[in-house]
């Protein structure tokens, strides 16, 4: 907190009347691209995330600072608009534009952001600032809104402002997290299940790509696009409102009133990924995690296979973690094409895991990986009171 400080003061000349505050990244254990889709995920909040100083301002100026990126963006908080040049900003920006859509007073601000997330590694660096920002406005100008409501007024900044159709998870993830703890949400209706997570000398292990995501919107939103396809046609004959409304059976009964074949593809990775989500917690909760393990490599390959969001370097992973004795399971976690996957490693292999992984991934994509052990913490928080003036 002291260096946080230190950083503020650095930019912004001096740190009285701040206030820092903390949002987690998020790891979904399995249940990938169903959120939008009413489905069943499986996520965690992470100990690692963005840290953010804030202070009010007496005037209407907004200034942001990334440490991570060394950028400082500048705007006003009467004139909110999406501009492409002002990047982690335009996250800041949309969250504080839903705020007063809400009717809520948010004025001037200065805040400086830290992440020691890894970059573009699909671990929901967008929901932490989003959710950064809801408790940041929500402690500085007394709004009277909860937690729940700051997820989906964050998932809607995303969507609307930002322009990107994300479901609801990683804004529940980041915002509800529970220490030591996953969530089996509904994204339906956005009822949780927390559950413990209890791995008997086990850990998660996130081995990130390093490469930099390639998910454009455009990729993002043609995936969606195909889910929707997939319910308009099944509807010809049903009456649901999204894909998580049908069961195993009654789409292999109805599946045929898909004619495309990319399209039958992404519905089918859908439908059993969900089924594949609430077994899996299910195991996980009865402390099987041999089962947990195999469930998440199913998870993968239908990913790979009938989602095709996945690539060498995320199969490259997987591949060779599965190859490590005492790894129980490996998948890519969070949207695909690059970013990380998430694996199930006997303590005592931990060491080999890593070692053997970082030199065979070399070997055949030219630079190597880097591993976090996965620490499961709390949601977004303000972490002290206020500095002395």
């Amino acid at each position: 907190m002291k260096e946080l400080i230190s950083l503020f003061e650095n930019i912004f000349g001096d740190a009285c009347g701040t206030k820092i505050f903390f949002s987690p990244g998020r790891v979904n254990l399995i249940g990938e691209h169903v959120d939008y889709n009413g489905g069943y995920v499986f996520p965690c909040a992470l100990s690692l995330g963005s840290y953010g100083v804030a202070r009010k301002r007496s005037d209407d100026a907004l200034n942001f600072y990334s440490e991570n990126l060394k950028s400082f963006k500048r705007c006003s908080v009467n004139d909110l608009k999406y501009e492409k040049d002002h990047d982690f900003a335009n996250y800041l920006k949309g969250v504080i534009f839903e705020l007063k859509k809400s009717g809520f007073k948010i004025g001037g601000m200065d805040i400086l952001l830290y992440g020691n997330l890894p970059n573009a590694a699909g671990l929901s660096s967008s929901a932490s600032i989003e959710l950064l920002t809801s408790i940041i406005c929500r402690d500085l100008f007394s709004c009277d809104i909860d937690m729940l409501d700051l997820v989906k007024l964050s998932q809607k900044a995303e969507n609307e402002f930002v322009g990107v159709n994300c479901g609801i998870m990683d804004q529940f993830a980041v915002g509800m997290g529970k220490k030591d703890n996953a969530m089996l949400l509904d994204c339906t209706n956005i009822k949780c299940q927390y559950i413990p997570i209890i791995l008997n000398g086990y850990s998660l292990m996130i081995t990130n790509t390093n490469k930099k995501r390639e998910l454009s919107d455009s990729k993002y939103n043609e995936r969606r696009s195909e889910c929707e396809e997939a319910l308009k046609c099944l509807n010809k004959k049903l009456n649901i409102k999204n894909l998580a409304q049908i069961t195993p059976e009654e789409f292999e009964e109805y599946k045929y009133l898909i004619n495309d074949p990319t399209v039958l593809k992404r519905a089918t990775h859908v439908i059993y990924e969900i089924e594949r989500t609430i077994l899996a917690a299910q195991k996980l909760k009865n402390n099987d995690i041999e089962a947990f393990g195999k469930l998440m490599i199913d998870s993968h390959n239908s990913l790979r296979d009938l989602y095709e969001v996945t690539g060498i370097e995320l199969d490259t992973l997987v591949k060779e973690a599965l190859k490590i004795h005492g790894v129980l399971g490996s998948r890519m976690t969070g949207a695909g094409f690059g970013g990380c996957t998430i694996s199930i490693v006997k303590d005592e292999s931990i060491d080999e895991f890593k070692s053997e992984i970082e030199k065979n991934y070399a070997d055949k994509i030219g630079y190597p990986p880097s591993f976090y052990k996965a620490s499961i913490g709390d949601g977004a928080k303000k972490l002290n009171a206020e500095k002395d003036q």
